[in-house]
Parts: structure tokens; C-alpha cells; sequence
């Protein structure tokens, strides 16, 4: 018998064009070896052009999804994507609470269209209940604007950010910089625990087809904590994967491609 890959729970949104949300959650933990599994809380009608409609689930069928699979086969990472309301994001964050496991928070505000994915009312609970369980919450800057008012226009506002983000509780801040202003040559996050801090630099790549990739890196982080890997390496690692896969990416429909979660099993 062989032995079992580490277990990685994504909560989240479904994505019927399959580039981003839970479907990018489990193609991205399939390609990394570990066991995907999922609680889903709500279901998109999306594709390559936009959202076109969404559906939250009932906060029982969340609790039950969550109850079910924790309870009899256990986590050891949980990752956290599109919550659309307040009382969805109460309910997860008391979910995860008491879980002896690292927590990854997407703070997922809008989709790569533009469209929004959470309700104003719910900023609140996600600054108050859902990041003060988060091991890292990952927001690019457009979530740091929402959730703290502050726009990121250069590195240094990238640590106003982070700082910003620890205060709500989470362990650790990875600021996401792939929005930053002008055509700079690298794509640089920021992940700092407000002692440590680790800048991270990759190619920034001429490819309109990123769809999905918040999704991604926060899955590929929660993948590397299942392993046992520390946080800054999970990241570092995380960072490379997300990379090649942007590289990677593919058209799609007539609007934005996903990235390619496969692109090392291709090459």
C-alpha cells in the first residue's frame, strides 16, 4: 500500500470555467502531491469573460461539508478562498478556530474581471474574525485597499500594508504586488511576520492569461505547510510554482486565460 500524500482542505467558491476557485485549489494541490479535498460555499457562472452570476451556499451545508471531511479524515493545511458574506466568514472562521493546522486566508475581494466576489458588508468580519486565525492571509493590493484603505503604489507602501494586515492578527502578511503601478520588469511579494522579512522576485511575464493565480499561490502554500515546510519556504517555493504556471498560461475562451496548474507535468 502506498503511503498517503499530506491533506490539504480548500474552502471556497466554485469557478465553472475551472481557472480559478476550488477547481485551482485542487489542480494545484494534485500537481504539488498532496490530497486535495473541499468544502464549497458557493457556486459561480463564470469563464474566460466574467462572472455572470453567484450562489452562496447555506451556512449548514458549509458547516456539514467542513464537519464531514475533518472529522473523519483530518487536515493538515487548510486553505480559504472566496467567502461572499458576513455570516459565511463568521461561520468558517469559527470552523477553524480550535484547528491544530496551518490556515491560509485568500482574502478573496474581486475576480480578475473586476467583478466583486464579496459582499461590503462582510470587510468587517474578515478583518475581526477570519484573519486573526490565518497561519498567512495572501491579499493583493487591491484586497489591502479594501480590508485597509491604504494604495500600494511602490515597495514601501508594500510594508505600510504588511503592517497593516499583521495588526488584524493574521501570523504572517504575504502582500502580493503583481498590481503594482508601471511596467516594472519583476513580479515582487512581500512576506514579512513583522520581524522577518523576505522580499520575493520573479520575471514578471507578458501574458494576459493569469486567471486563477491568487487561488493558486495560497493553495500552493497550503500545500507546502501540509509538508512541513516553514512558512517563508512554503512561500518561496509557492512563488516558483505560480510563476511557471503564469508563464504557462493559455487562451481560453474570448477574454482571459487560466494559468497552466500542469505546466511542470508538461514540460
Amino acid at each position: 500500500m502506498t503511503s498517503r500524500p499530506p491533506l490539504v482542505l480548500t474552502v471556497a467558491g466554485s469557478d465553472s470555467g475551472g481557472g480559478a476557485g476550488i477547481q485551482a485549489d485542487l489542480k494545484t494541490m494534485l500537481a504539488l502531491g498532496v490530497h486535495g479535498m473541499s468544502v464549497i460555499t458557493a457556486v459561480t457562472a463564470q469563464n474566460s469573460l466574467g462572472v455572470q452570476g453567484a450562489w452562496e451556499l447555506p451556512e449548514e451545508a458549509v458547516r456539514a461539508q467542513y464537519r464531514a471531511v475533518v472529522d473523519d479524515i483530518g487536515v493538515q493545511a487548510v486553505k480559504t478562498g472566496m467567502l461572499a458574506s458576513a455570516a459565511l466568514v463568521e461561520t468558517v472562521a469559527e470552523l477553524l478556530a480550535p484547528v491544530d493546522a496551518p490556515v491560509v486566508v485568500d482574502p478573496v475581494g474581486v475576480s480578475k474581471h473586476g467583478d466583486s466576489l464579496l459582499a461590503a458588508s462582510a470587510l468587517d468580519s474578515v478583518r475581526t474574525k477570519l484573519l486573526p486565525v490565518a497561519t498567512v492571509a495572501t491579499p493583493n493590493l487591491d484586497e489591502v485597499a479594501q480590508l485597509t484603505g491604504i494604495e500600494v503604489a511602490d515597495e514601501a507602501g508594500m510594508r505600510r500594508a504588511a503592517d497593516a494586515i499583521l495588526a488584524y492578527g493574521p501570523r504572517w502578511a504575504l502582500i502580493k504586488g503583481g498590481h503594482l503601478p508601471g511596467a516594472a520588469p519583476e513580479a515582487v511579494d512581500l512576506l514579512t511576520d513583522g520581524t522577518e522579512e523576505h522580499w520575493l522576485r520573479a520575471p514578471r511575464y507578458d501574458n494576459r492569461h493569469t486567471h486563477g493565480t491568487g487561488c493558486t499561490l495560497a493553495s500552493a502554500v497550503a500545500s507546502g505547510l501540509a509538508k512541513g515546510l516553514t512558512v517563508p519556504e512554503a512561500v518561496r517555493q509557492a512563488k516558483a510554482y505560480v510563476t511557471g504556471a503564469i508563464a504557462a498560461g493559455f487562451a481560453l475562451g474570448a477574454g482571459i486565460g487560466p494559468v497552466d496548474h500542469a505546466w511542470r507535468l508538461r514540460r
